[in-house]
């Protein structure tokens, strides 16, 4: 069997127009915010659920249906199954992405990674926002296939990141792989995480900016890397 795990429903409509065969996973999770340290998967499941409620209102019993039930997919993959990971560069995608490898590590199935091609390089953190079918496509023909090594690797920075070990995602980082573009830069932004985006909405809101849509926009702007996205934003607003 043949699959595709996109990085949100944004990208679900256009995949369905190209043509490329597969079942989809969509990725719904937003793991660079709340507990991703938990002792086994089933309490990770319900850690992240009940973060979820607490920071944005949504129901535990969805988030188990279309969350956590659509990723556990990848636990019951097998050495028959194809699995096409559709992920952008920045650090909300990449720790999905390691996430969803430490979950494939544990199987045999064969893994690939689908990029954005073609993306400029001032653009490289837009990821598949503007991308058409046929770009999809495009993409897809320049998957890049993943080495054991490579999915143990992506499994490593998952735990790094889940326990906050920066020393060891930049070492991590020096590894010589394509499977993993601009993760210096990524890794660079994670040991940041803490204290950087408040900062640069600081510096936003002091020149007196109270529109949230100009507010997000220029923080994209300053801090595209991290990937946030409108509740990711707001959320820090409000801590501010």
């Amino acid at each position: 069997m043949i699959y595709h795990v996109l990085p949100g429903d944004a990208q679900v409509e256009a995949f369905k127009r190209t043509g490329i065969a597969g079942e989809l996973i969509v990725c719904r999770e937003a793991l660079v915010s709340g507990p991703i340290d938990a002792e086994n998967l089933e309490s990770f499941w319900h850690e992240r659920a009940a973060f979820i409620l607490s920071e944005y209102g949504e129901d535990e019993i969805e988030y188990h249906d279309k969350v956590a039930g659509e990723l556990s997919k990848l636990c019951d993959m097998t050495v028959d199954d194809e699995v096409n990971l559709w992920f952008e560069y920045e650090l909300f995608c990449s720790v999905n992405l390691w996430f969803c490898l430490a979950l494939l590590s544990a199987t045999d199935a064969t893994v690939f990674r689908v990029e954005p091609s073609g993306l400029a390089e001032k653009d490289r953190w837009n990821g598949f926002a503007t991308f058409d079918p046929p770009a999809l496509i495009a993409s897809f023909e320049h998957r890049t296939e993943l080495t054991p090594r490579d999915v143990k690797l992506g499994a490593a920075f998952w735990d790094a990141y889940r326990h906050k070990d920066h020393g060891e995602l930049k070492r991590l980082a020096g590894n010589e792989t394509i499977a993993f573009p601009h993760v210096v830069e990524v890794v660079a932004a994670a040991a940041e995480q803490e204290t950087r985006p408040a900062q640069i909405l600081r510096e936003i809101a002091a020149v007196g900016e109270k529109d949230f849509g100009k507010i997000f926009r220029e923080f994209k702007k300053r801090a595209g890397v991290y990937g946030y996205g409108d509740l990711q934003v707001e959320a820090l607003l409000n801590r501010l």
